[in-house]
């Protein structure tokens, strides 16, 4: 019986802790970028918002009882695992468009050994049917947050504006078959608080008196 955790769901946190850096990735055309390591603390800057909570989440497969939820619960103690052929999809639909700016994930190679994530496919496009590979990674024992930029090589391409983002698990470490991933947040621009102000102004005082009289 199919399980209904790995289909469809709709988050409805509100946004999550402060939380951290950047990694390096690598962009369409490039070699695969290695990101070594993790972050122990989640620390997002403040130009960042979440847009997990706007998003339809669905998984390719999911073991019982450790379903897509598991991905936004704010818990890495608990993971979503796959259970089926690779690669396992992890699946973000809005329904309009988002721009998106930041993937990070929680992955934990001393727990979850041949279940980590080793190569990862971030894929955008209207739907499933016109997704397009903009990034790949490859994850060296990470064990902690790791940050996946989707800015582009090119400096005004600093987010990806999509309907869908699909990040792939193309391979494990020590060639596991089934992957863990603990955590999943997906972060865009924080949109400027006051229409036609080319700068962000981000405390009470300087907002009030920004606005020209």
């Amino acid at each position: 019986m199919t399980n209904l955790h790995c289909h469809k769901y709709h988050s409805k946190r509100k946004l999550a802790s402060t939380d951290q850096i950047m990694a390096t990735e690598s962009s369409e055309g490039e070699d695969d970028g290695k990101l070594v390591g993790g972050s122990k603390h989640l620390v997002i800057d403040d130009d960042f918002r979440e847009m997990s909570k706007n998003a339809a989440w669905s998984v390719s497969s999911c073991k019982p009882g450790n379903g897509v939820q598991f991905l936004q619960d704010d818990n890495t103690e608990t993971y979503w695992q796959s259970d089926g052929a690779q690669p396992h999809l992890v699946n973000i639909q809005f329904q309009k468009k988002a721009k998106l700016q930041l993937i990070v994930l929680y992955v934990d190679f001393k727990l979850d050994e041949s279940y980590t994530p080793k190569k990862i496919s971030i894929r955008a496009g209207d739907g499933f049917h016109n997704l397009k590979e903009i990034k790949t990674v490859e994850l060296v024992k990470p064990t902690g947050w790791v940050h996946i930029s989707l800015s582009g090589t090119d400096p005004r391409e600093t987010f990806v504006n999509t309907f869908m983002l699909q990040i792939a698990v193309l391979s494990n470490d020590l060639n596991g078959r089934d992957t863990h991933v603990r955590q999943l947040k997906v972060y865009g621009p924080r949109p400027n608080p006051i229409p036609h102000q080319p700068f962000q102004f981000t405390s009470p005082e300087f907002i009030m008196y920004s606005v020209v009289r």
